[in-house]
C-alpha cells in the first residue's frame, strides 16, 4: 500500500515555504509529500461539496488547475495514503457572510465550517482539514513568546453582525490587512520562513501547541493529548468569535498538524 501524502493548500507562496521548511527539519524522514493548491478560500470548497453528493477530494484537486494536473498526472487516489487540507478561517470572505449577493439569508460561514470539519475528519478517506486562525501567517505572528497565548486578531470585518451598532466600526473597517499587521508585529527572526532552522521550528511548535492547549483547556503548557479540530473551533467560537467584538485566538494549523501526525510522545521527543 502507498505511503505517499498529499497536502492541499488554500494558497501557494507562504504555505509552500512552510512545508518546504517543515520537510527539511521536522518531516525529513517521512514518505513522499506532494503539495497542491486549491486556489481560493474554504467557502468555495464548501460549494463544491454542496453540489456533488459523490464528492471526490483527489479528483477535485487534480482537475482544479493546470499545475495540479501536471503534478498529479501519474497518480490516482490509491497512490496516497493520506490527504491533508490546510485553509484559513477567512471569516471576512464574501461567502462567509449571512447573506448572499442578492441579499438573501444563507448559512453563515461558521456553520459551513462546522460541517467542513465534520466532513474532512479522516486523512485516509476524504482528507483531514486543518484551520489557521485567522490566516496562514498566524505561524509567525508572535511579538513575545511569553504573552503569545493571549494574542487575538479581529476576524469578521464586514461580516460582523454587530458592526452597525459598534462605536469602533470605522476603525475596524479601515484596519490593516492581517498580513500587513503580522509584518509589523512579530519577532525579527520569525519574519523569513525560508530562513527557519530546526531550533526556530521547535520554539514555534511549542508556542502554538501550548496555546492550543490554552484555547481548549485553559492551560498554558504543552498538551498531554491530541485535540480534535472540531473541539478547537468550538472553543474559538465560545471564547472569542461569538462575542460583541469577534476575534480569534491566533493559532497556526501547521504545529497542530505535527502534533497530530506524530502523536504526543513522539512530538515531545522531536522537540528535545
Amino acid at each position: 500500500m502507498s505511503t505517499n501524502i498529499l497536502f492541499v493548500f488554500e494558497g501557494a507562496r507562504t504555505e509552500d515555504m512552510i512545508v518546504r521548511s517543515l520537510k527539511e527539519y521536522i518531516l525529513s524522514n517521512e514518505d513522499l509529500i506532494i503539495t497542491c493548491v486549491f486556489g481560493t478560500d474554504i467557502y468555495q470548497l464548501y460549494r463544491e461539496i454542496e453540489k456533488d453528493e459523490d464528492f471526490d477530494t483527489f479528483n477535485l484537486i487534480k482537475e482544479r488547475n493546470a499545475a495540479n494536473k501536471i503534478k498529479l498526472k501519474d497518480y490516482n487516489r490509491n497512490n496516497f495514503a493520506e490527504i491533508y487540507l490546510f485553509f484559513d478561517y477567512d471569516a471576512h470572505a464574501s461567502l462567509a457572510g449571512a447573506t448572499n449577493q442578492y441579499g438573501n439569508e444563507v448559512k453563515e460561514g461558521d456553520e459551513k465550517l462546522k460541517e467542513m470539519l465534520s466532513f474532512f475528519d479522516n486523512e485516509t478517506e476524504k482528507g483531514k482539514l486543518y484551520i489557521s486562525y485567522p490566516m496562514t501567517e498566524a505561524l509567525k505572528h508572535i511579538v513575545c513568546f511569553e504573552t503569545f497565548y493571549e494574542l487575538t486578531a479581529k476576524c469578521k470585518g464586514h461580516n460582523c453582525k454587530y458592526k452597525d451598532d459598534c462605536d469602533k466600526k470605522d476603525e475596524c473597517m479601515s484596519e490593516l490587512h492581517y498580513k500587513a499587521i503580522v509584518n509589523q508585529e512579530n519577532i525579527p527572526h520569525l519574519r523569513d520562513i525560508d530562513k527557519y532552522t530546526k531550533e526556530i521550528w521547535k520554539e514555534l511548535i511549542i508556542a502554538h501547541l501550548s496555546k492550543m492547549n490554552y484555547i481548549v483547556n485553559s492551560l498554558h503548557k504543552f498538551p498531554q493529548k491530541i485535540e480534535f479540530q472540531q473541539d478547537i473551533f468550538e472553543k474559538q467560537l465560545d471564547k472569542f468569535i461569538n462575542k460583541k467584538c469577534p476575534v480569534v485566538s491566533v493559532l497556526s494549523a501547521f504545529p497542530v498538524f505535527v502534533h497530530d501526525y506524530f502523536g504526543n510522545e513522539k512530538t515531545k521527543k522531536l522537540l528535545h
